[in-house]
């Protein structure tokens, strides 16, 4: 059973949505709590300001859906692909993803603090702009990963590949660099400074 941060128990449902086909379905504004959605397909499913608190997502695909000031509170996600899925201005408060599938995924402001992407295969995804503050990121998968303008406070990075990542701007005072994997990734003067000085050495003039 997926957990989430701080080892709180995936959240118990009262309502079930099975195997329904919701593809390019319009959500204005619908609210949903407590409800369990298993096998559901959302491909290409259009949400604005809709809110799903204490939700449960089995095999749901996400599939090049777009979520615009929309908010999943405390909500898990397993063996959910998000492929091309794009979330603007959302708010995943939280939230716990489990062996889910993200390449294309496009985040772009919002707040994901809390979240849990532990071991997460973020590869092909972007986030810009995003509040991520005490997010799991352990193990994570992010050769490549754009992470720029991203409030990183907190963050748990132990074990994580981010070779290549775009991580201009954003705040890393948490990284330490002697346990996460930087080859050729991409990141601005304060930021070597930053990095530098968490590794003991003394930078002047």
């Amino acid at each position: 059973m997926a957990r989430h941060v701080g080892g709180r128990p995936a959240p118990e449902t009262d309502t079930e949505v099975r195997g329904e086909d919701w593809d390019g379905r319009v959500l204005d504004g619908e609210q949903f709590e407590r409800t369990a959605f298993v096998d559901v397909d959302l491909t290409e499913a259009v949400d604005t300001g809709s809110t799903f608190s204490e939700c449960v997502f089995r095999g749901v695909r996400f599939n090049a859906s777009t979520h615009t000031n929309a908010a999943f509170l405390n909500c898990t996600f397993t063996r959910c692909s998000f492929f091309d899925a794009t979330f603007t201005g959302s708010k995943l408060l939280g939230s716990v993803f489990t062996s889910c599938t993200f390449p294309g995924l496009t985040v772009v402001g919002g707040d994901w603090s809390f979240v849990g992407l532990a071991e997460a295969d973020l590869r092909r995804a972007s986030f810009t702009d995003v509040r991520m503050r005490e997010v799991d990121l352990s193990g994570l998968q992010g050769s490549g990963v754009t992470l720029r303008g991203v409030d990183l406070t907190g963050a748990v990075l132990r074990s994580s590949d981010l070779t290549g990542a775009d991580l201009r701007g954003s705040d890393i005072s948490t990284l330490d660099p002697r346990d996460v994997d930087l080859a050729r990734a991409v990141i601005g003067w304060e930021q070597a400074v930053q990095l530098v000085t968490s590794l003991g050495l003394d930078v002047r003039e």
